[in-house]
């Protein structure tokens, strides 16, 4: 494995496997195409640690059926059959998220988000898992569905060990701030430019 070099040892007191240790919170962001599945990439590595995983999805329709939903759910049925890696949650916006129960046809998006975001604090507050996903949650923060300024104080002070990744465009700058780990996708050519839709294996 390729050893990166660390551009500056910060006088905190802490060993260099201390610092190691520590929890991060990425954010993946930009208009280029591979932030969520970045982010999904991580979860493969967390399961591999024996990490307990959530995947939170705000945003993206409770019918599309992604390829790393099903790939991780496997991965947990895997866990739960042989012990090896470790268990996989997954919510999704839309389908009520999996903690509720309510009947009706009309779906109040900013409600759902905000339910969604409520649970992922109580998560954090009980350490349930040690990795968390937050795809596409930069979108109810850019359109004021959850306040900002509430889930970075949040994620700040998340206690114990949990990593969270958050996916989307625009993330807000004081996210990006706080973040320890910051990627930008930049795209650079893109097939839809030459008019060629999505396709299963490639964006699903």
């Amino acid at each position: 494995m390729p050893q990166g070099k660390v551009e500056r040892v910060p006088d905190d007191g802490l060993t260099t496997r201390e610092r190691r240790r520590q929890p991060v919170l990425a954010v993946h962001t930009g208009v280029g195409k591979g932030k969520s599945t970045a982010a999904f990439g991580m979860a493969l590595r967390a399961w591999n640690a024996g990490w307990p995983i959530v995947v939170f999805q705000f945003v993206k329709s409770p019918k599309w059926r992604v390829g790393e939903e099903t790939a991780l759910k496997a991965l947990g049925a895997h866990h739960a059959a042989t012990g090896a890696g470790a268990p996989v949650t997954w919510h999704k916006m839309g389908e009520g998220w999996s903690w509720l129960a309510r009947p009706g046809d009309e779906r109040d998006h900013a409600a759902e988000a905000a339910e969604g975001w409520a649970q992922v604090k109580r998560d954090l507050a009980g350490e349930r898992y040690r990795f968390y996903v937050l795809d596409e949650f930069t979108y109810p923060m850019k359109w004021g569905w959850v306040d900002v300024d509430e889930v970075v104080t949040t994620l700040r002070a998340r206690p114990g060990n949990q990593h969270v990744v958050v996916t989307g465009r625009d993330a807000a700058p004081a996210l990006v701030e706080a973040a320890d780990l910051v990627t930008e996708m930049t795209k650079v050519a893109h097939p839809m430019d030459a008019g060629r839709k999505g396709q299963q294996g490639i964006e699903w």
